[in-house]
Parts: C-alpha cells; sequence; structure tokens
C-alpha cells in the first residue's frame, strides 16, 4: 500500500503502534472498537444474532452508548460507509431501516464483506448493486461517497468525523478489475511458524495438517495475492481522501487513523486461513495515526488496544471520555504526557462459533466446528469450544502470554513473546508456578473488569 504508507507514514505528524485486539473476530472487535469496551462488557461475542452481533439487545444497550453518539452531541458532522457489523440490516432486528445513532450519514453494508451483488443501507433506505466494475465495486463506491461527504465540508464549518470501513482485504478477496493480475509472482511469507508443527497447543490446533499438502499452499498462495489487490483500491482511496483534505486547506487540521479489526493467518501452524485464534498472528494489527500535535515518525510498542479508538476520538472532541468505557485515550502517548506504562496488561477473548454442514468434508455439525473447507484439505478454522481468555502482561521483565482454553477440561497455554515471538513453546507445564498463578490471577481479574478498573497499573520488574 505505496500511497497509504507514503501519505499517512512517511510525511510529517505521523505515530504508528502495534495495536492488540481484544478478539480476533469481526463482529466482537468492530462493537469493541464502537463502544469502547472489551467483548464481556459489550457482548457482542461473535457473528451471529444470538451471540449478540448488531443484535436487539445491541441496538438498545450499546449503540446508545457508542462513540459517534458523543461525537455528534459535540457538534460533529459524521459519515458512516462501509462494512458496520456482520448482522446489520437483518430483518429480525428493524432490516434497512436501522439507523445506528450518531451518524448524519449512514452508508451501511447489510451482511458480511462482499465487493459485488450486495446491498446498502443509504440512510435508512435499500440500495441495491451488481456485478458492474465502474459502477458496483464496493471499496470504490466507498471512496466516492468519501469524496462527496468531504467535498461538503469546509475549514470554517462544523467539525466532521468520517469512518470509512471497507471489506478489503477480507475474503472473497476480489481484486478490482485493474488489479486483477498485479503480484503475480508473490507469495505468503514462509517465515516464523508457517507450515510448522504445532506442539502442545490445544486440540483445535492440533487438527491441522503439516506439512501442508501442495493444494493447500497454492491456495494460501492466491489468497495472499488476492488480498493485497484488494488493498490497492483502498490505496486508491487514501490517497484521494489526502488529497481531497490537502486541496480544501483541511490536512493539517484533520487526525486520520488507519487500522484494521483483527490479524490473520495464512499457514501457520498448519492453519491454511482465518482468524479466530489466540496466537500473535491473531490478534496484533497496524496503527498509523496522521494529525496535529504529532511529532513526525514516532513509533511505540505500548499496548494499545481497539478498545482505545472510541475514547481517543472522544478525547479528541473536547470531552472526557465516559466512564463506562473499558479502554484509554492514546494522546498521552503522542504527547508523552504519561507517567508509567501506559497499560501492562491486556484482556483477549473469543468465543467459538460452530456451522450447520460442510460440503465435501467428513465433518458434521455434531462436532460443533466451522469453516472446514475441501479446498484446504478440510482443516476447519473454529469450533465452539475454541473459546479462550488470555491476558497479555509486561508487567514483569519479559512480556508473557497466558490462555485458558474452555475445552472438556480447561487447556491452558502460556509464552514467554519476549524470546518466543511465534509462540512455539507452551510453557504451562514448565513455568515457575508462582508465576502461572500471578498470572491466572490478571487474567481473572480482567474477565470481571469494567471502566477504569481495566487498565492494570504501572510496569514493575
Amino acid at each position: 500500500m505505496g500511497s497509504t504508507l507514503s501519505l499517512v507514514s512517511d510525511f510529517s505528524d505521523t505515530y504508528q503502534e502495534d495495536k492488540k485486539s481484544d478478539c480476533p473476530l469481526c463482529c466482537p472487535s468492530r462493537s469493541s472498537i464502537l463502544t469502547g469496551k472489551y467483548v464481556h462488557n459489550h457482548h457482542g461475542v461473535n457473528n451471529s444474532l444470538e451471540g449478540g452481533c448488531s443484535s436487539r439487545s445491541w441496538q438498545q444497550e450499546q449503540e446508545p452508548i457508542s462513540f459517534p453518539v458523543y461525537l455528534q452531541k459535540a457538534g460533529y458532522t459524521t459519515m458512516f460507509a462501509g462494512k458496520y457489523l456482520n448482522q446489520y440490516g437483518d430483518d429480525q432486528v428493524g432490516g434497512v431501516a436501522h439507523i445506528p445513532p450518531g451518524w448524519n450519514e449512514w452508508i451501511g453494508l447489510v451482511g458480511n464483506s462482499k465487493y459485488y451483488d450486495y446491498q446498502l443501507s443509504v440512510n435508512g433506505k435499500l440500495e441495491s448493486h451488481g456485478s458492474d466494475y465502474e459502477r458496483d465495486y464496493f471499496t470504490n463506491y466507498i471512496n466516492g461517497k468519501a469524496e462527496t461527504f468531504l467535498s461538503a465540508q469546509s475549514p470554517d464549518g462544523n467539525p466532521f468525523f468520517m469512518m470509512l470501513s471497507t471489506p478489503a482485504c477480507h475474503s472473497p478477496f476480489t481484486p478490482a478489475d485493474p488489479y486483477n493480475t498485479t503480484f503475480p509472482n508473490e507469495t505468503a511469507p514462509r517465515s516464523g511458524s508457517f507450515n510448522v508443527q504445532p506442539i502442545n497447543k490445544h486440540w483445535l490446533i492440533q487438527h491441522t495438517i503439516v506439512p501442508m499438502p501442495d493444494q493447500t499452499v497454492q491456495y494460501i498462495d492466491n489468497a495472499f495475492r488476492n488480498r493485497w489487490r484488494t488493498l490497492l483500491s483502498v490505496d486508491d482511496m487514501a490517497e484521494n481522501v489526502y488529497n481531497i483534505l490537502q486541496k480544501k486547506g483541511m490536512l493539517d487540521s484533520t487526525y486520520i487513523f488507519f487500522s484494521s479489526d483483527n490479524g490473520y493467518h495464512l499457514g501457520q501452524f498448519g492453519l491454511p486461513y482465518d482468524k479466530r485464534h489466540l496466537y500473535e498472528f491473531d490478534i496484533r494489527v497496524p496503527l498509523m495515526i496522521r494529525g496535529p500535535g504529532i511529532k513526525a515518525g514516532q513509533v511505540t510498542q505500548e499496548n494499545a488496544m481497539n478498545i482505545d479508538i472510541g475514547p481517543t476520538f472522544v478525547a479528541l472532541s473536547g470531552q472526557d471520555i465516559p466512564p463506562q468505557m473499558d479502554g484509554k485515550s492514546l494522546i498521552e502517548l503522542w504527547t508523552k504526557k504519561k507517567t508509567g506504562a501506559f497499560r501492562s496488561d491486556i484482556l483477549v477473548e473469543h468465543y467459538g462459533e460452530h456451522s450447520d454442514a460442510f460440503p465435501d468434508c467428513p465433518q458434521d455439525n455434531g462436532q460443533g466446528l466451522f469453516g472446514c473447507s475441501s479446498e484446504v484439505e478440510c482443516v476447519c478454522q473454529d469450533s465452539w469450544n475454541n473459546t479462550y481468555s488470555c491476558v497479555r502482561s509486561d508487567r514483569l521483565s519479559k512480556v508473557y502470554k497466558y490462555c485458558i482454553v474452555e475445552e472438556t477440561e480447561e487447556f491452558v497455554e502460556v509464552y514467554e513473546l519476549t524470546g518466543d515471538h511465534y509462540e512455539f513453546e507452551n510453557l504451562a507445564q514448565t513455568a515457575d508456578p508462582t508465576l502461572l498463578t500471578s498470572l491466572k490471577n490478571d487474567l481473572q481479574r480482567l474477565l470481571g473488569c469494567k471502566g477504569a478498573s481495566c487498565n492494570i497499573g504501572p510496569t514493575v520488574s
């Protein structure tokens, strides 16, 4: 993404960090971004209506206290365009007529990620799209709506907030026509845990096929290329937004945030594709921020999270952070006005899903599995008991991750991330029992936290 990196990152006033997601799954993570809350506090636990994804209870209890509501109250003109939550627009919960509070302009994708043949709620009215590249390619459509919205703003007008939420680079990885053959020889990175046999990990990971068959590796490489190709249209959009702001004289007074909802794996530990797992490749995402008051080239490895995005937006609007938000404002990081660690412990939660059927695969829904595909030798991506909680802690001299997986009997995974970046060695049976008890206590405390209590104090040696 050359334009995005150069326009947002290489120019002045840029701040970069390694952000963690509190749940490596679309809807829960997006819900956390909107509310500033951990999953156990906003209750959107997976991608289903039953799991709280854009459910009636979400609409009634969480949307009225999501960050756009506070921005609108502060006088901001707000606009959303793109993928909202996976079950948005379902007829059981109001369909396209439902416009989440806090948005002056609303363009919400019905359902999950698509690039063509999709439906939208445009300010509460249904709009259907087909498969024509010029008219319908969704990233370009969002780009056009962003241009229209920004063209109506002025340096002397009301402050504005615009959220562009492209499906790219989510499956089905459909590139725009001009980029269909770009990167013909690129392959997924073979570094780290790619195609490495998982040892002493919970049962779902142990059921991968390593070494991966040629068919699976070819699928992974093709997915990698197409994911990159879809991002070229996002790159075009970022450049267009930047240029419009510059031409209108608003660039130097505007903050630009660039990030994602979760990580992704392609072949790590023999997992063909997707997210949903407790490992670093699924929970880590980039975050770049450009804006006034930010010194060029700052980079931090502080424990920033997706739950900090909403509180940061509220703080930038000049308001106090609402007490129900579990996250913190990131402003103190780029202004250097902080004492001690920003956050020493973070919580990661995932509640496993399962599907009804898997054509051409031997698995059935009685096994509680999800995402089993014959294209990758029927390796499954999730299961009902791929349900876990982790604490990732840097309170000690090293960074540790302690996870409890809710299988028939609890399965514990512990990694010392300072020296074991790729999480090869599970220390659950060999680490100091005192350390394990301390980490387990930290995890239990975070699982019950709300608001300010979710931010454990400064680092100690």
